[in-house]
């Protein structure tokens, strides 16, 4: 081979190869910005999940306080009843014993 035909081989060689690092870098670019926004998706699906489980936390502590302030309105309900109902036996007793006391008085 002469000696131009030899520098235009070697310079045609020089510029594919060059061109395929340039595509390779490209492809790299291209590829960059997807992993990116597929990563920007998934923290975006992390945070909506991790804001719906704080909502149904909330929801769930709403409903125990609910069931709580239920629980004591129901006990002080029942206090307030065995405090009449002993009130009750108590003067069920105190007429008894005032009864039995009395003297009986015969026919």
């Amino acid at each position: 081979m002469s000696r131009p035909m030899l520098l235009v081989f070697l310079l045609l060689i020089l510029i594919i190869t060059s061109q395929f690092e340039w595509k390779q870098q490209l492809g790299t670019d291209v590829e960059s910005p997807n992993v990116s926004q597929k990563q920007q998706q998934i923290s975006k699906r992390e945070e909506a999940v991790k804001e719906k489980i704080i909502l149904s936390q909330e929801k769930n502590i709403q409903k125990l306080n609910e069931l709580v302030r239920s629980l004591r309105e129901q006990l002080r309900q029942c206090t307030s009843s065995n405090d009449s109902t002993n009130g009750n036996l108590n003067s069920l007793g105190d007429a008894l014993i005032d009864l039995d006391r009395r003297p009986i008085l015969e026919d």
